[in-house]
């Protein structure tokens, strides 16, 4: 199980970190943001997994690749920008998180645009 694998990696990892953060806290940022990229690197081939699954589904329900592909994308954004924001935090830049934050939502924003469009001309089709 993956899971294992990731929570005996986080236990090591943030044993390591609290006793850096003491003298080196720099160090501790680093190890954390090392440690939370390589998670998420061992994850991508499920998420690899995830999106042929999405794929095949959408396409039986007739569902654009369009629209698909712009909710990966707005998926990504949000996963990385909470991900960069919890670094900020580890690195007690709350200010600095919440900006990464707020220019993720307005980036999800934009790009849900164009699926807003065509539920808005879907409806007045219907009416």
């Amino acid at each position: 199980m993956d899971i294992l694998l990731f929570l005996g990696i986080t236990m090591v990892s943030l044993v390591l970190i609290t006793l850096l953060r003491r003298d080196y806290k720099e160090y501790a940022i680093l190890l954390s943001t090392m440690v939370g990229a390589v998670i998420m690197l061992r994850l991508i081939g499920r998420l690899s997994e995830l999106i042929t699954a999405f794929t095949y589904l959408a396409e039986k329900a007739q569902i654009s690749q369009d629209y698909l592909s712009i909710i990966f994308k707005v998926m990504g954004v949000a996963y990385l920008a909470g991900f960069g924001g919890q670094i900020c935090r580890d690195a007690e830049e709350n200010a600095l998180a919440l900006k990464l934050e707020l220019a993720g939502k307005i980036i999800i924003l934009f790009m849900a645009v164009p699926v807003m469009v065509a539920i808005l001309e879907m409806v007045l089709r219907i009416f």
